[in-house]
């Protein structure tokens, strides 16, 4: 057996006509020629299949009762054959939560990312909800240039009403000196007067310091008592300066928000954690759509204009449809279009609490009573929620559309995911970001600090996976792109990018077509990473009939 060989000996695989061949293993070779000459077969049909079924074959019997029985393709002898990988040309598969973000792994690293170096943001005002350590804060405060005079404040009360007389009373008697209310300082002694309708924001004053290099100690202990009176809350007010809000834990300091700890998982959609509750993830909600209800609106109610009673023509249904008119000071034969708007919201969504006077005819009499109308919508709606049968559902389905989701916006993640930053966008603004400009925005991104050095590596697998798309003529597409929506030259070349990412050795890949549909531009760079893999350790396997990547 030569190890720098595969030989193929007798191969009868569908046309193949009893052919032996050898091929070097890592080098990159095409396999060309008119349609139908057997090179799918060959490529796919023996060489992969082959590769495929050995791999099998090598898991324990236990294993291989979950997977699909592979039959041994029609050839004498392979041998020197590697694990192999086929990329084909094929679309990506019918799950509504894949993206190209998740297929590529990026998106797997952008959370990693955001739960590691991402800055909380408040929902309601906007300011940004930072946990901080003691030391991370003297640091902080301690790298503002030297002379600066600073403030020590307790925030004690923000925006409430009332006199606030205990609480004077009792930092007295904890012996504190001075205090500000809504911006202006006061002793503590003085006899302070608030207007109880009025809202209020008291601070307590707990030091005045000029940073300078030996009051370190100093500022750690009047920053451990400010905390300690506000519930591990501090502002240090600079002179001349806006002032800077800290946090033990991750509080807005104005609002009170605050947020769990995150985790990779809290910007996943696809976990409980992370995924918005109102869409379950998907950025998406299912609703009935009146057009669909009522899809030519020049028809009148008397003529089928709504049509799911296009079929019902008893005289019971229609002494219902002019009692209903009728109490709208309408009629059945008016088309849809001219109806009064109001008759039309109450045909749509119900009458509410108004009852109406409908009628039935029997034996020459006409009979009458009152009761509400529940409404297309509503009545599609609860008929939908109430039933069992899987053929009742698909019915009422064909009235419902598609519309992004009105909590997310289309975001498919919790508020309080939507909310934490870097570089000042989401992550579901990353992902709405084309690869090409989601390259660009991590080439410029600053963290500065230790969070440079907690996102060196993440940075490095997401700007070269982006590279990579980028290099296999993918540009152009978003990160939050659905994978359903790709082509099937689309899908292989993200496959294509995955697996570069994934820089295994060893391998034999197995690719069909990969130039079709690309720029000749696009095509050098194709070539280029398809050289790359290769350089890798692995042996390139093409079934093409572009001439540039023949030559």
């Amino acid at each position: 057996m030569q190890s720098d060989k595969i030989i193929i000996r007798g191969a009868r695989e569908h046309n193949l006509k009893n052919i032996d061949v050898e091929l070097p293993r890592n080098k990159f070779i095409v396999v060309t020629g008119i349609s139908g000459s057997g090179k799918s077969t060959l490529a796919f049909d023996t060489l992969y299949a082959e590769g495929q079924r050995r791999y099998v074959e090598s898991l324990s019997s236990y294993a291989r009762q979950f997977l699909e029985r592979m039959e041994k393709p029609d050839v004498d002898l392979i041998e020197g054959l590697s694990p192999a990988i086929a990329i084909e040309q094929k679309t990506a598969g019918h799950n509504p939560r894949s993206t190209v973000g998740t297929v590529t792994e990026i998106y797997d690293y952008l959370r990693l990312l955001f739960a590691r170096v991402g800055i909380p943001y408040c929902y309601k005002c906007g300011r940004p909800i930072t946990a901080q350590t003691l030391d991370q804060i003297i640091d902080k405060v301690m790298s503002l240039a030297e002379g600066t005079k600073i403030l020590i404040l307790s925030p004690l009360v923000s925006g409430r009403k009332g006199t606030h007389e205990k609480l004077f009373s009792r930092l007295r008697k904890e012996g504190f000196s001075r205090i500000r209310i809504n911006g202006k300082t006061f002793a503590i002694e003085e006899k302070i007067e608030l207007n109880k309708n009025k809202k209020h924001s008291i601070d307590l004053v707990v030091d005045r310091l000029v940073v300078k290099k030996n009051v370190a100690r100093r500022l750690a202990d009047s920053l451990e008592l400010a905390m300690s009176q506000s519930d591990g809350v501090v502002t240090v007010d600079i002179v001349g300066a806006e002032p800077v809000f800290f946090s033990e834990k991750a509080v807005c300091v104005n609002c009170g928000i605050s947020y769990p700890e995150f985790t990779p998982a809290s910007f996943s959609f696809n976990s409980p954690q992370g995924a918005c509750p109102n869409c379950n993830g998907l950025g998406l909600t299912t609703e009935f759509e009146p057009n669909l209800v009522i899809p030519n609106p020049e028809l009148s109610l008397r003529e089928g204009a709504v049509s799911l009673w296009a079929n019902r023509t008893s005289v019971h249904f229609f002494n219902f449809l002019d009692s209903l008119t009728s109490h709208y000071g309408t009629n059945i034969y008016t088309p849809y279009k001219n109806l009064p708007d109001q008759f039309k919201k109450v045909l749509l969504y119900g009458s509410g609490d108004e009852k109406i006077t409908f009628y039935f005819e029997r034996d020459d009499r006409r009979y009458k009573y009152k009761k509400t109308f529940e409404g297309i919508m509503s009545n599609l709606k609860r008929r939908y929620m109430e039933t069992d049968s899987f053929q009742s559902r698909e019915e009422i389905k064909q009235y419902m559309t598609f519309r992004p989701c009105p909590e997310c916006n289309g975001a498919k993640l919790k508020r309080e995911s939507r909310s934490v930053r870097t570089g000042n966008l989401g992550i579901s603004e990353i992902t709405e970001l084309s690869v090409e400009k989601a390259l660009d925005f991590f080439n410029n991104l600053k963290l500065g600090g230790k969070n440079e050095i907690i996102a060196q590596r993440m940075l490095k697998e997401i700007t070269e996976r982006l590279g990579f798309l980028k290099d296999v003529g993918l540009s152009y597409l978003t990160l939050d792109r659905s994978s359903i929506t790709l082509s099937g030259g689309e899908s292989q070349r993200i496959r294509l990018a995955t697996q570069i990412g994934s820089k295994l050795t060893g391998i034999l890949y197995v690719l069909d077509e990969p130039s079709i549909g690309l720029h000749q531009k696009d095509n050098r760079r194709l070539l280029t990473i398809l050289n790359k893999m290769r350089d890798l350790g692995n042996t390139v396997l093409v079934v093409e009939h572009d001439e540039e990547t023949i030559r």
